[in-house]
């Protein structure tokens, strides 16, 4: 007997398992199907129920060569067939595992992600399935973020997480890292779209992050075939997800050719919004993002300026915190930590940012005396507050 899968509908009709998740997974798993063939497919047949009443040899006309042995194997031998119970094998792990497989027929697919061009017919899903239809904003950046950038990734990233937007990112290292950890540490949701199988977590190193954002609500997110290894034109892929599945597309850092000005075009074409954070003239880190709002990408200088614009996407009071009232004090993301208290406090903590600044820089901001800015950083260094680096000195991702 060959492998069928699960099935919740109540016919004896074994057909009817043409509609399961698990058969389209298998059909996007034949050599060199691609999803543009699966949708050429689908929309001709327009019913999947009616795959056995075509001709082999028409349906074979739009399949590649690679793909037309084993998809005549499964024709003649349905269920029984030796690709079919090889690819219900691999799957059955993971399936146990608790992962979801989220098809275009499901009514739980995200809706936006369902509005783009050929859109991926099924996602493999470690997590919350419904994470991935609430309001969400992408994170995207450089893996070889600066020190400002990762700051600026974690601070925004918190705030909006907490005001309940979803941060949507790519787990990659620099930006995607701290755009996720932001979220997690606001006890908010976070979704990460892999460009590997969902067995494979890449990089390595973010294992630990991964697991946090599935324990957090959140999910992991992949459209490749499980055992999917890290692959140059897997990313391209995942990117069109990311900024499918989101409202806009938040650009960190980017140089001017770099993967995530691709995103941010992406979304353009799938009419979402486009944000950019300026930084240095003279970092080629800030290139990209300069370019975006020369091109009319929004430019925002605090989480705040996007929570404003998504606010309509909010309910109840995280909409209100979304949109402070003129009078109302700092917003949570520009708060005065407890410590920073006495009129000088707050006159040098406002001079204090993610980049480094000498302490002569400091004294000329501030107008305070050298003693007393170097016994102030002094004492929140010890309290964690902010960091010495080359005799400069910043704030603590956090504050």
């Amino acid at each position: 007997m060959g492998t069928k899968p699960p099935s919740n509908n109540s016919s004896s009709n074994s057909d009817d398992l043409l509609t399961e998740p698990l058969f389209i997974a298998f059909l996007l798993s034949l050599p060199e199907l691609g999803v543009r063939r699966y949708w050429r497919l689908y929309q001709r047949l327009g019913d999947w129920q009616r795959l056995f009443h075509w001709p082999l040899s028409q349906l074979l006309d739009f399949l590649p060569k690679e793909a037309q042995p084993a998809f005549a194997d499964f024709y003649l031998h349905r269920w029984q067939s030796r690709c079919w119970c090889d690819f219900v094998a691999l799957c059955q792990p993971l399936l146990a595992d608790g992962v979801v497989l989220l098809s275009h027929l499901d009514s739980r697919y995200p809706p936006l992600l369902a509005t783009i061009a050929e859109p991926p017919p099924l996602l493999y899903v470690r997590g919350d399935v419904a994470a991935l239809s609430g309001p969400q904003l992408a994170f995207v950046g450089s893996r070889n973020a600066s020190r400002y950038g990762k700051e600026a990734a974690f601070a925004f990233a918190r705030y909006l997480a907490g005001l309940g937007l979803t941060v949507t990112s790519g787990l990659a290292v620099g930006i995607d890292g701290q755009s996720h950890r932001g979220a997690v540490a606001a006890g908010g949701t976070t979704v990460a779209i892999l460009g590997t199988g969902i067995d494979h977590i890449y990089p390595h190193r973010h294992r630990a992050l991964a697991a946090e954002i599935v324990a957090g609500g959140g999910a992991l997110v992949s459209e490749f075939l499980p055992g999917s290894q890290p692959h140059s034109a897997n990313f391209p892929r995942r990117n069109r997800i990311i900024s499918g599945l989101s409202l806009g597309v938040l650009v960190v850092e980017a140089a001017l050719k770099s993967g995530s000005l691709i995103t941010a075009r992406l979304a353009l074409e799938q009419n979402r919004d486009v944000f950019a954070i300026p930084g240095s003239i003279n970092s080629p880190l800030s290139r990209g993002c300069h370019a975006l709002i020369r091109d009319g990408a929004t430019l925002v200088e605090t989480a705040e300026d996007i929570g404003r614009e998504l606010s309509h996407w909010l309910t109840g009071s995280d909409q209100d915190r979304a949109m402070p009232s003129s009078s109302s004090s700092a917003a949570p993301s520009e708060q005065i930590p407890a410590p920073v208290q006495s009129a000088e406090e707050r006159t040098l903590w406002a001079c204090l940012c993610y980049e480094p600044s000498s302490v002569d820089q400091l004294v000329a901001q501030s107008q305070l005396g050298a003693a007393t800015v170097l016994a102030l950083l002094s004492h929140w260094q010890l309290l964690g507050l902010v960091q010495a680096q080359n005799e400069s000195y910043l704030r603590v991702t956090g504050y």
